[in-house]
Formats: structure tokens, sequence, C-alpha cells
């Protein structure tokens, strides 16, 4: 049975919120970050986890993308969960929010160093801290991005930390920029995944990528390819990139798909902040905007996870997906063998659906409200947003995704009263 405060939260009471947040932050830290500061994607209720060996790592097993595993989304996960580790900690001030957001910024790092590939980001490692899948994504490396910058910008980095962060961040942008904005894989996929395009999962990044690299390395050079890119028009639509950041967020390829499409969103909210120009910054506050508007239709769908719902949550991915596997060499085979192996997986762990929709969707969406500037954007959708935080109980969730209600939280109590 959900606890007594998870049920009053119905009430949306901004106390049971609050209480609601602190256990969300607690199951995080007792399951999902890993001894590498990396976040998982899922655990059982104890904390127990079922990694890939390293031997299945190697041979793409159950598929090579690593979809629907623990260690998915490490990077992308732990560079948006730094947004709330940062603000937790200027809150808090204290040893242990600045110990965990350390921690977690080397993680980052840490998965920027795991394969001989230049400029590799991974998802996650096996039981030898070493051994990966061999393509990350544009979704793990943008918020890779953006954690490293939150970090810089908190005022926990160290002179030494700043070093290690900024020669990274130079050395990744330099491949990737020099592979056409790809994302650097291992062999034989080369590539996978691009901030190249003009798409609102593309232009946002490339923009947010040049700027920081222009603030942190104080070479014009990276300011002026960033004025350059802001007006260059591509797509269907020959529309420019501060055109699709200015529309702000779409939907394309589900229904919903906040908890990707979220990191492009916190690529604008970046750029409005690093961004000194008056017109720039208006056209950026637009884009937040409407993300935040078309974010908030997904808030209440939050309040239909019932937590005595009896669905079966299974960590044995093995029995549901291995069947299916075969050697992949292109990126298209291992998604269509990863798509197959969903299909499988979910008929043994139907819970996966539940949590992914109606806690991973109305939680991301939360944040993204959260990330608009405009105080009256983010106060209209405070009270919802609040009973959706409240209505959780945490320690009997699968998956990590509910992060994001840390930082919505932390940037709802922000609001100017």
């Amino acid at each position: 049975m959900p606890r007594q405060w998870s049920v009053a939260a119905d009430a949306g009471k901004p106390a049971d919120a609050s209480k609601a947040v602190e256990q969300a932050h607690a199951e995080t830290w007792r399951r999902f970050i890993d001894k590498h500061g990396v976040m998982v994607d899922f655990t059982d209720l104890d904390g127990s986890i079922n990694l890939p060996t390293p031997e299945e790592c190697r041979e793409g097993k159950p598929n090579a993308l690593g979809w629907y595993q623990p260690i998915e989304n490490g990077a992308m996960f732990n560079g948006m969960y730094l947004d709330a580790a940062v603000l937790r900690w200027q809150e808090s001030g204290s040893a242990d929010d600045a110990a965990k957001a350390r921690r977690l910024m080397e993680g980052l790092l840490f998965l920027n160093s795991i394969s001989d590939v230049k400029g590799f980001v991974g998802r996650g490692v096996s039981s030898d801290g070493k051994s990966h899948y061999p393509m990350g994504s544009n979704d793990q490396t943008m918020p890779w991005y953006f954690g490293l910058w939150r970090y810089l910008e908190s005022g926990l980095a160290t002179k030494d930390e700043r070093q290690r962060i900024v020669a990274k961040l130079v050395e990744t942008t330099g491949v990737i920029e020099r592979l056409g904005w790809k994302m650097p894989a291992e062999q034989p996929f080369g590539t996978r995944g691009s901030f190249a395009g003009f798409t609102f999962d593309t232009a946002p990044r490339q923009l947010f990528v040049l700027k920081l690299l222009h603030r942190v390395t104080g070479d014009d050079a990276w300011e002026e390819k960033y004025r350059r890119a802001i007006d260059e028009r591509g797509g269907k639509e020959k529309q420019s990139r501060l055109e699709i950041c200015r529309k702000g967020m779409v939907f394309d390829y589900a229904r919903t798909h906040n908890w990707t499409s979220c990191t492009a969103v916190s690529a604008i909210r970046g750029l409005w902040e690093m961004e000194s120009d008056p017109a720039l910054k208006a056209d950026y506050v637009t884009g937040l905007k409407a993300s935040a508007a078309l974010a908030s239709e997904s808030l209440a769908i939050g309040t239909q996870f019932d937590h005595r719902d009896p669905s079966t949550f299974s960590q044995d991915w093995r029995k549901a997906m291995m069947p299916l596997w075969k050697p992949q060499k292109t990126e298209q085979e291992a998604q269509e063998l990863a798509n197959a192996q969903l299909r499988e997986f979910m008929k043994i762990s139907p819970r996966r659906q539940k949590e992914t929709a109606w806690v991973r969707e109305p939680t991301s969406a939360a944040w993204i409200v959260t990330l608009c500037p405009d105080a009256q954007t983010v106060r209209a959708h405070a009270e919802v947003i609040e009973r959706i935080i409240a209505h959780y109980d945490y320690s009997k969730l699968y998956y990590c995704t509910f992060f994001w209600v840390e930082a919505a939280w932390r940037r709802l109590k922000a609001l100017p009263r």
C-alpha cells in the first residue's frame, strides 16, 4: 500500500511534496548511483541489479545499443541529474551535497574515458568497471555537456577540476565537429546520432555546445561558429536554428517523449543563461515558454499511476531478449533487434510500461516546465507539479526515471513570491 503521505498528496499540499522530494533523493542515492558515480536505469527494490557481463557488452548482447539494460542511460541521466544536485548544494551548502555533485561530475568524466575512441561518451559499464556497449548517442552526449557545464557554473569546481573538465569538453567537441557533428562510436558502427540537423532535437544542442565552448575557452572562434550556426537554414521547412529554438519542443517519433526532448529544452535554457544579447535571450525565452506549454499537457497523467497495481517487474532481461539475439553490424540492425526484444521483455515485465508512461513522462515534463525562466508561466502549473511530485512512493519504483522531481521542486521553490 502507498505510504500515508503519498495518499494525502492528492490535496496538493507543498509539505507533502517536500517530503516526497526527500524520499526521491534518498532512493536515488540508495539504489541508482553505482560505484563509478553513474546512474543506472533500474534495480529491484532492495537495490540488486542484473548487469550485462563484460562478455555480453563486448558481443553486443542483448543488443549493441545497450537498450533496455540497467546501464542504458548513464551519461544522459547523470548530466540532467546534476541540475538537481547543484541546486541542492547551492541551497544547503553542505559537504555531503557537494560530494554528491562531485561524484556525478566524476561519473561523467569516467564515461568519457572508458573507450579508446576519442570523444566517445559511454552509457555505463559492466561489473569489471570497463566493458561497455559500443554506441552512445546524441541523447547521451547532450546531457554530458549540460551536466559538466552545470558543475562548472556552480562554484564547486576546483582549479584542477575546471582544467580537467575544459580539456575534455574541448577534446570531445573537436572530435564531434570533425565528424560533421556526429557522435563517435566504436567499430563497426563508427558514429551514432548527430547535432547537425535542423530539428528540435539537433539545432539547440549544436548551438549550446558552441556557446559553451566559447564560454569555457574564451576563444572567439567558437562564438563566430555559434553566430553562423544560428542563422543557417535547412530541413524540410528551411528554418534557421534560431527559429527552431524559438518554436520550442515538438513531438515527432511518439505521442509524447518529454524524457528525451527535455535534453534539447535544457540546451535552450543553457543558451538563455549564457547569452548576453537581449534579442537572442528573448527568442530563447519564447522557445522555453512554448516548450513548457507542450510539456504541461503531460503532467496530469501522473495521477494515473497506482502503487497498488500488481503488474510484475522482472530483471530477467536475458530470458526475454536473448532468444532473439543475432550479431549486428549496423546501427539499424541493432535498433531493429532492440525494439523486437523490448516487445518480449514487456511481456514478462509489464511494470516497465506503467512507470515509463505514468512516471517518466510527467516527471520529465515537470522539469521542462520549471526550466522556463518566465515565473508566470511556471507558476500557472505549480500546483499540479507539486501534486505529481507528492503522488509517488519512490521506494516502490523500480526505474530511476523520477529523478527530475528534485530539480523541478527546487526550481518551484525559487520562484519569486
